[in-house]
């Protein structure tokens, strides 16, 4: 077996309080926007083109990519609604740069309460997160 060259920057990275805590300040403004139907200002913390992953009814996956038009238009349509959401995220990261966030969140629309559980995936970029991915079943 050839030796392998691991990048030192992954090699048993394990992130730190400010790392942690960097992610999750990154949610508290996204979702402080998402809460006021900001969406421009929502795809300024974006990544394009961004990938979107799901799957339907049938347990068919799909993927497909957006352009900051195609998220703006779409985000306009599910955000700001009057719904509230509670949720817990909890970063895994794969590098310094790079992290996929579980979210488990309980959401309540119109009297009805939903749960659900989601990923994003978010690339650190010139000192800035930035969310690239974004995974959640049933919207195929």
């Amino acid at each position: 077996m050839a030796d392998i060259d691991i990048p030192s920057s992954i090699d048993g990275f394990v992130p730190s309080e400010d790392d942690i805590a960097g992610v999750h300040e990154w949610f508290a403004r996204y979702d402080e926007l998402a809460a006021n139907a900001e969406v421009g200002r929502m795809a300024d913390m974006a990544m394009f083109p961004l990938n979107a992953v799901t799957d339907d009814a049938q347990g068919n996956g799909s993927a497909r990519q957006y352009d900051r038009e195609r998220f703006c238009a779409e985000m306009a349509e599910t955000v700001g609604e009057g719904a509230s959401m509670e949720s817990t995220r909890t970063p895994h990261f794969l590098s310094p740069s790079l992290v996929f966030v579980i979210t488990d969140a309980t959401v309540t629309h119109d009297g009805r309460t939903y749960q659900l559980r989601y990923a994003d995936l978010l690339v650190k970029r010139d000192g800035q997160w930035l969310f690239q991915t974004m995974v959640q079943g049933g919207w195929g």
